[in-house]
């Protein structure tokens, strides 16, 4: 009965790390430590350190990709080093001071965060270049990027979900009650 209600708190707790990375928090890490967990408690089993490794890479990877995207998409076009980095704190803000712009949980954060993103970007471009052409361009490149490292991120919180729940329910269990040793008596 323990192994249904952990395997089942699992599953949850790994549906809430990938909310978690759709609101720019720290899902994968969430879903990482369950792993852990889990593996701990099942006497890594079924988790075994491998995946665990594995699971924490992955982890590293998504954060490298939701931090970097952005930067990278706004030097794309052309932005300067300060606008880059408005872009990527502009988003971080936004998805906190800006998310009552829809009230709708998940959507208002990253609405909020875009248009963060594209104000820090925009905003800061201009403060530095001047140019208002060149700002909106490099704010709205800043905000592909920063939605394309949070569909990267999420797509990892999903793989890094699949890795552990398929190794935790697809583990085959080992027989109860079986003897070692069978020993075939002929009949008298």
């Amino acid at each position: 009965m323990w192994e249904a209600i952990i395997t089942i708190a699992a599953m949850i707790l790994c549906c809430l790390g990938v909310l978690l990375t759709a609101v720019r928090l720290p899902g994968t890490w969430l879903i990482a430590v369950v792993a852990i967990a889990y593996g701990w408690w099942a006497e890594w089993q079924p988790v075994g350190v491998v995946i665990v490794a594995v699971l924490l890479g992955l982890a590293l990877i998504g954060e490298a990709a939701e931090l970097l995207t952005s930067v990278f998409t706004a030097k794309k076009a052309g932005a300067t080093r300060q606008a880059a980095w408005g872009g990527l704190v502009g988003g971080l803000l936004g998805m906190f001071l800006l998310s009552f712009l829809v009230p709708v949980p998940l959507v208002g954060t990253m609405i909020g965060a875009l248009v963060g993103c594209f104000a820090g970007a925009t905003l800061t471009e201009l403060w530095v270049r001047k140019g208002v052409t060149q700002g909106v361009r490099v704010g709205l490149f800043s905000a592909m990027g920063f939605a394309l490292g949070a569909a990267m991120k999420i797509a990892i919180a999903l793989v890094m979900t699949g890795i552990l729940l398929t190794s935790v329910v697809c583990s085959d269990p080992a027989p109860a009650n079986v003897p070692d040793e069978v020993s075939i008596v002929a009949p008298p």
